[in-house]
């Protein structure tokens, strides 16, 4: 049963691929499946922080 994706778990699976890549630990053969999930994983990031800006400005424009 694999995990539903997080925000944290994300971040950290982005944060494993970029260490992999500057530490030169990714064949080239790998590298671009690598890039293609570090990309699919900061566009899932972007519109978590944006989706929570937009739930956060909603609930304070509710207070006001």
């Amino acid at each position: 049963m694999s995990k539903k994706l997080t925000y944290s778990i994300a971040l950290e699976e982005l944060e494993n691929i970029i260490q992999e890549i500057e530490n030169e630990e990714i064949s080239i053969d790998d590298l671009s499946i690598k890039v293609k999930r570090a990309s699919t994983l900061l566009k899932f990031c972007k519109e978590k922080l944006r989706s929570t800006e937009d739930d956060i400005n909603t609930i304070l424009g509710e207070i006001e």
